[in-house]
């Protein structure tokens, strides 16, 4: 199982970095290889991703939530198994520290050689920095959900 870690700063409060981070259907607006994002209801998406050309379709579920602070989630069913957590940290009014730490557990081939040679790390990477890019062009967030989500 590969883990990988990477963190931003991004120039907007952290309650404008989390709220659009709650808005999983955007997702694909930067995020390389998510093609869509369903989301189900409050603690539930389904994905549909494509890695060297091979299409996943899998869902998660959110298990923690806490507005302004992280949010952790899990896979659940379909082609794709993984966790990972996104925390956020206020590191003055106008910037925030966002931090992904992500757990995949290649399950074919073409995973396994992805992570292996470093594809997933470096897509995430990129994910963070057009995050970054987004969330800092357009300004303010797109919508939220400020809900809680307790783990168990």
């Amino acid at each position: 199982m590969g883990t990988v870690r990477e963190s931003v700063e991004v120039d907007v409060p952290v309650r404008t970095a989390y709220n659009q981070w709650t808005q999983f259907e955007e997702f694909p607006n930067f995020m390389e290889g998510v093609e869509a994002v369903e989301q189900l209801d409050d603690t539930h998406n389904h994905w549909i991703t494509k890695m060297g050309g091979i299409r996943r379709d899998f869902d998660t579920e959110i298990v923690d939530q806490l507005a302004d602070d992280r949010i952790t989630w899990r896979s659940i069913s379909g082609d794709t198994r993984q966790s990972g957590s996104v925390r956020f940290q206020s590191l003055g009014n106008d910037r925030t520290r966002v931090e992904l730490v992500m757990d995949v557990e290649p399950t074919d081939p073409v995973e396994t050689v992805a992570d292996w040679i470093g594809v997933i790390d470096r897509r995430v990477k990129g994910d963070m920095r057009r995050f970054k890019e987004f969330i800092e062009t357009r300004g303010d967030e797109s919508g939220s959900w400020r809900g809680r989500v307790t783990p168990g």
